[in-house]
């Protein structure tokens, strides 16, 4: 929990793109974007988490493609016009990250953003920076580089190896 707060001055003036997944709406450091696309057939790769949609080609680079919808268990995952995979570079590493729409970016400073509550939501407060408030919003801030490189994802250690 004292990370959270620890780290609110850090994100200063910060901005965060907010994406939804189901009826909640997150946000992720801008900085960690590469870009957006539109949802894309992707590659299957045998023996991959369910979560691992699979892999698409980027401009001549292979990266796999996280569809977060099932990680989280948000429901059946509906494609269509709205999806987008996020692309981002995590520690050099390009990963897809399918959601289910993409809204604005957002600037946030220190006083709009809280500790996140222990409480059953669909990222574990671990990687949760805390939450923002914009008016009648509320963001649930990502610790997108703390999630892409945990060991229940897989994904960073494996693509190293």
């Amino acid at each position: 929990m004292s990370n959270a707060i620890e780290n609110a001055g850090d994100i200063a003036g910060r901005e965060f793109l907010a994406f939804t997944l189901g009826k909640e709406e997150y946000g992720i450091d801008i900085l960690k974007v590469q870009e957006i696309r539109g949802y894309e057939a992707v590659t299957r790769i045998a023996n991959a988490p369910e979560f691992i949609k699979g892999v698409i080609n980027l401009r001549g680079i292979i990266i796999p493609v996280v569809d977060m919808r099932i990680k989280f268990n948000l429901g059946e995952p509906v494609y269509d016009q709205f999806t987008v995979v996020i692309i981002l570079n995590i520690n050099g590493r390009v990963v897809g990250m399918v959601v289910d729409s993409v809204s604005d970016v957002t600037t946030l400073m220190p006083e709009q953003v809280k500790p996140a509550p222990e409480m059953g939501t669909a990222f574990s407060t671990e990687y949760m920076i805390g939450l923002g408030t914009l008016d009648e919003r509320m963001l649930i801030l990502v610790d997108i580089d703390k999630l892409m490189s945990s060991p229940e994802m897989g994904l960073i250690d494996k693509l190293a190896a």
